[in-house]
């Protein structure tokens, strides 16, 4: 069945919230030292004022996702759209570190039931196949673009304004999704849903919250005690919940999804992106500040070319699937990653920049059709609870990928630097206040041998990423061989019965 007018105007709505949300963390990037002036805010205040809402985020997907089936995925996106905009305005005219904390806190709550609600609602509006995957590659589209204007939005914001002028951003678009969405938007819930099971909500966050402040953690301060005993506890407790979900009749989280081999394959491919993208991106910003001496809206500017490349790759992405087999797209793209990566690996301003470009405009394809493929896959009755595992995927893959590569790039560094001093051994930032300590020639030569440490660190990451792309570039050509071109009127009908097949 083809999409009409209301569904494609509705698809617009449904973007909104996603620009918004990448908007916002870049964003808060920009604020943070401003508020954390006027608020008085402690080291260990900042993180939790920045992590707190990765971790709500992370741990109520799976829970909001199912929610959102049973209740139906509207109605949850306009609760969560109200609740956005509150939180908010309450997170922009905090007057107390604790009061931004709570706020953060509730507002990675409401974040929690929009990315679901907005991709299983894709799922219902759109069921032909190459209207889905042109939907997809316009939602990735409006995420990325999210990203590339968040730098430019927040430094013209932070000039003029205070620094809660960052946080109303979301304010006017959720207001404007609450007016439109009830007409534009249908609703969509599971016949027979069941009632939402409290302990597997109890058990899903013991095991998500844990391993991603483990993960972050390592990524922070290196392996300790601590951290590795959240990532245990979150794992036992990961299977505890497995284990329950076996025995429900009516689970969170239905395990009969990954029965579907695309379903399967396409959730651990993203994984796998979201891990070498988010330790490449982190590794770059730290380069071009730190050892090109860029600002932080500099090195902002400089990181749009990425973004434009991945939106442009997802654009166009669709296109070429109706053309080409997904695997063979993929394959191409992953193999383009993957010369990104090693041009990144040559380590100068242009050449991480041109790299970072190659492998965003060659991982979007990917991006793009694998999150298709988890949609496609999963029937529409668990849509929302397929959206919250894409989207948890995510979140792990960026939490893994910040405290894998980061914590590469770190031992590379405290392996390669040259200079005794104990604060610079630590890494680049403390290098960098170890230099203004000592001073002159002595302190120039401290800062020198930790660009060149860090460079050191930035080359072994690139050439970690070049490795995996391409050995991610074979596994999806055999992975989704047996996928047709979207093209083909008899093939359509059997990757149709392929992909809902669970």
């Amino acid at each position: 069945m083809k999409a009409t007018r209301r569904e494609w105007l509705g698809l617009t709505v449904l973007a909104l919230p996603t620009l918004l949300m990448s908007l916002d963390v870049s964003v808060l990037y920009l604020a943070l030292p401003h508020l954390s002036r006027d608020l008085g805010v402690s080291g260990t205040e900042q993180l939790w004022i920045l992590d707190v809402y990765s971790f709500m985020l992370a741990g109520f997907l799976v829970t909001m996702g199912t929610l959102g089936d049973r209740i139906g995925r509207r109605r949850l996106l306009l609760i969560g759209a109200a609740a956005f905009g509150v939180c908010s305005v309450a997170a922009a005219y905090a007057s107390s570190p604790e009061m931004l904390i709570a706020a953060r806190t509730l507002l990675g709550v409401a974040g929690a039931t929009l990315m679901p609600s907005t991709m299983a609602l894709i799922r219902n509006m759109f069921r032909d196949p190459k209207e889905m995957a042109a939907a997809i590659g316009v939602w990735f589209s409006c995420f990325m673009g999210g990203m590339t204007l968040g730098p430019l939005v927040g430094g013209a914001l932070l000039d003029h304004f205070w620094w809660g002028s960052a946080f109303l951003l979301g304010v006017p678009v959720m207001v404007l999704l609450l007016v439109v969405g009830p007409v534009l938007l249908p609703e969509h819930r599971a016949p027979q849903a069941g009632r939402l099971d409290l302990t597997s909500v109890a058990l899903s966050l013991a095991a998500i919250l844990p391993v991603v402040f483990g993960l972050k953690e390592i990524a922070r301060t290196g392996v300790s005690a601590a951290s590795l005993a959240a990532v245990v506890a979150g794992l036992l407790a990961g299977f505890a919940f497995v284990r329950r979900q076996g025995r429900l009749t009516s689970p969170l989280l239905d395990l009969k999804l990954f029965l579907n081999r695309s379903f399967g394959s396409a959730l651990g491919t993203s994984l796998a992106l979201g891990v070498v993208m988010a330790g490449i991106t982190l590794v770059t910003s730290l380069y071009l500040q730190s050892v090109a001496g860029l600002s932080p809206l500099e090195a902002g500017m400089w990181m749009i070319p990425q973004a434009v490349a991945m939106a442009a790759g997802m654009t166009i992405a669709p296109r070429l699937a109706a053309r080409v087999r997904p695997a063979h797209l993929m394959t191409a793209g992953l193999l383009v990653a993957a010369a990104g990566m090693f041009v990144q690996t040559q380590t100068s301003v242009a050449t991480v920049v041109v790299g970072l470009s190659l492998a965003g405009i060659g991982i979007a394809p990917t991006m793009a059709l694998t999150m298709n493929l988890i949609m496609a896959s999963a029937p529409p009755e668990k849509a929302g609870s397929a959206a919250s595992l894409s989207e948890t995927g995510g979140e792990f893959g960026v939490a893994m990928g910040i405290a894998t590569l980061g914590s590469l790039a770190t031992y590379v560094y405290r392996s390669s630097i040259t200079v005794s001093d104990e604060q610079a051994r630590q890494g680049i930032t403390e290098a960098a206040l170890a230099a203004q300590r000592i001073g002159g020639a002595a302190g120039e030569q401290v800062l020198e041998a930790a660009r060149a440490a860090f460079t050191s660190g930035l080359v072994v990451v690139a050439g970690t990423g070049t490795v995996v792309f391409a050995a991610l570039a074979v596994l999806v050509g055999v992975a989704f061989r047996h996928l047709p071109a979207m093209s083909a009127p008899a093939a359509e009908e059997e990757q149709a019965r392929e992909l809902v097949s669970v």
